[in-house]
């Protein structure tokens, strides 16, 4: 009983273990804040990635796979399937319609050949298609007046789906968002064209050379494409070089489309041209999979794994058909597939971890030295509480009991403000980019005035300590009211320049739990080196003491 009296007493009768309390909690608080935001980015980034690829992919080499159709037919017909898509995957030039004259700028970009109806049921493309009409007319008056959204009808939207365009029956092309320099982001994350380049509608060139899956190289191709539509996926290095055409044309300029097979072993005809023993399939380089809700994507890997093996026994084991499928093809989760992108995120949140976690030892240092300071002063308190029968054990888990609540009530309140901080980071970030409101420089000059006829009636007095406490008063506010009266407006998260328009705003439960679990196991760390002391203060030394 005597333990929580005391703990009790020591914890309400003095200021220093609020502010040990307060210490503790803006420690928490910073963890739990920044680690928030970084998971928030993450989880992002993931949710974009995964929408891009789909669950599983199968990548064959540069011959690419045979009997691609009847491969991805199978797939869709497994259970555990929502959607399969054939395409191919390359690199090309991209020769620009800018500037003008007749120099024009040529692009290295990444080349997706896809049926876009398929690709539709595995990743988001359809929804990435960003040139759309405007939902209603309250959406379009929220717009720019440049906006070309607010009086777009469907047909660009439609021809972007379609990978056509429909006023000429032209096979067409998607670009990246920021593949032309066309396109200016805004500080919405909106988009608007620049320099006088609205894309679609505009002819691109692209050129592609064909790779033999032998590694040899044949005469470059070329085609001209109508830009029907520009994608936005949310991952930024995907938007800077990824253009999508469709599959036939992909397959034709890269001579993986179905061919005449002849028999160059054989005499030629009086013609020169030699037998015809069939026809060599279309081919694909990859197969994106997407699996149904609930489908892990590891088990969708083995799954895909089994359906391709049944696959390439039955083509093998066909003597009509006149290729065979590759006898390796590497089939990877979303996740394996973007380790490249996602990978340096997670380490480096893991890093901010580590290094944050170093504020524990702050926290600790802090309630080693109260504690330390209370033990030296009550030294004769607990020379009689062990005068009177008072256990070591007993004096040791008064101090004990101390930083424990210190711990608990400091790490809550931790965790309450960064809830509250990051719950409200857009709000916040959206007030910093503002103007401040006159009221509050105004108010904060009032306070600062206050403080100085404070320190005025403390000068008379003749106080040190309240003219100390005075003057840090009138300094700060007087110093918070300047910076408000001249801040005009700090965009710290800028949307035209990071790629997501808004700051995620969901506490990592996890990290709070086990920050506030560290934040309470620091603070009863910090309090057991002076308990101790306090538990082998001797009793007759310390009746003698002061």
């Amino acid at each position: 009983m005597y333990a929580a009296l005391l703990s009790n007493r020591y914890l309400t009768s003095r200021l220093i273990p609020f502010i040990a309390i307060g210490a503790v909690g803006l420690c928490v608080a910073l963890v739990v804040t920044v680690v928030s935001v970084m998971t928030g980015f993450l989880d992002m980034l993931k949710d974009s990635g995964r929408l891009i690829v789909g669950d599983v992919i199968v990548t064959s080499g540069l011959g690419g796979i045979p009997y691609g159709d009847e491969l991805v037919t199978e797939l869709r017909q497994h259970p555990d399937v929502q959607g399969a898509t054939p395409l191919i995957d390359t690199i090309g030039l991209l020769r620009m319609p800018y500037p003008h004259g007749p120099q024009k700028e040529v692009s290295h970009v990444q080349v997706w050949a896809v049926d876009p109806t398929s690709l539709a049921t595995v990743t988001d493309f359809a929804n990435d298609l960003y040139w759309r009409p405007a939902a209603d007319s309250a959406a379009a008056e929220a717009m720019a007046p440049e906006d070309p959204r607010r009086t777009l009808d469907g047909t660009l939207l439609e021809d972007g789906k379609r990978l056509a365009q429909a006023s000429s029956g032209r096979p067409g092309i998607a670009l990246g968002m920021h593949v032309s320099v066309g396109n200016a982001r805004q500080s919405d994350g909106s988009y608007l064209p620049r320099y006088g380049w609205f894309m679609p509608g505009h002819d691109v060139t692209l050129t592609v050379v064909p790779v033999s899956g032998q590694g040899t190289i044949a005469e470059p191709r070329e085609q001209v494409f109508p830009v029907v539509n520009e994608v936005q996926t949310g991952v930024y290095e995907v938007d800077r070089n990824r253009v999508f055409i469709p599959l036939a044309e992909g397959q034709r300029l890269l001579r993986l489309d179905e061919a005449w097979l002849y028999d160059l072993t054989a005499e030629p005809d009086a013609d020169g041209n030699y037998p015809v023993i069939g026809r060599t399939p279309a081919r694909v380089t990859k197969v994106l999979v997407r699996g149904r809700s609930g489908v892990n994507a590891d088990e969708l890997k083995r799954e895909v794994g089994a359906v391709y093996a049944k696959f390439a026994e039955r083509i093998e084991g066909d003597p009509a058909r006149t290729a065979r499928a590759p006898s390796f093809v590497n089939i990877l989760t979303w996740n394996e597939q973007l380790r490249d992108l996602i990978t340096p995120v997670e380490k480096e949140r893991e890093m901010m971890r580590v290094l944050f976690s170093l504020i524990y030892i702050v926290c600790a240092g802090l309630i080693l030295s109260i504690f330390w300071a209370i033990v030296v002063e009550k030294t004769r308190d607990i020379g009689i509480l062990r005068a009177v029968g008072a256990s070591r054990l007993g004096v040791m888990w008064i101090f004990l009991r101390y930083g424990l609540v210190i711990g608990v009530v400091g790490s809550g309140i931790g965790v309450l403000l960064a809830w509250i901080i990051v719950r409200n980071i857009n709000a916040i970030h959206l007030a910093i980019g503002s103007d401040a409101p006159s009221g509050a420089w105004i108010g904060a000059y009032v306070v600062a005035g206050g403080c100085g006829v404070g320190l005025l009636r403390a000068a008379i007095k003749g106080r040190l300590l309240s003219i100390l406490l005075w003057l840090l008063g009138m300094l700060v506010f007087a110093l918070a009211a300047t910076l408000l009266m001249l801040h005009k407006g700090t965009l710290i998260w800028d949307p035209s320049v990071y790629y997501f328009t808004i700051i995620p705003d969901r506490v990592d439960w996890t990290t709070a739990w086990t920050t506030a679990l560290g934040g309470v196991l620091f603070s009863v760390i910090g309090a057991a080196i002076p308990a101790s002391k306090a538990a082998d203060i001797d009793p007759v030394e310390a009746l003698h003491y002061g």
